[in-house]
């Protein structure tokens, strides 16, 4: 059985802008901070992978949710990162023979 990978196309600014609900200039804003994954094409145009729709809303979620500034945003997002992994580590290392669980 073959796999076939497909390449979804980029999202432009306007279409990335649409989908998340944000200003074209709040994207720029958080592409400027490195919070994005934005290409630039040949024309020099941002473009947007549609996997960062998802970080989008993480993005979104942080600051609404937990008022954190758009400054921040890449700090705590890491942050959770590093704790979903330490987590997932110790739940690994408990389920190996000799390790002691850490609750």
């Amino acid at each position: 059985m073959s796999h076939l990978l497909v390449r979804l196309p980029l999202l432009d600014l306007e279409s990335f802008a649409r989908a998340t609900g944000s200003h074209p200039e709040l994207v720029r804003r958080l592409v400027a901070l490195g919070l994005f994954d934005a290409f630039r094409d040949a024309t020099g145009d941002l473009c947007f992978p549609p996997s960062q729709l998802a970080a989008a809303g993480r993005f979104q979620r942080l600051h609404t949710q937990l008022a954190v500034n758009y400054a921040s945003l890449g700090l705590v997002a890491d942050l959770l990162d590093r704790i979903a992994e330490l987590e997932a580590a110790l739940r690994t290392r408990a389920r190996t023979p000799g390790g002691v669980p850490w609750t």
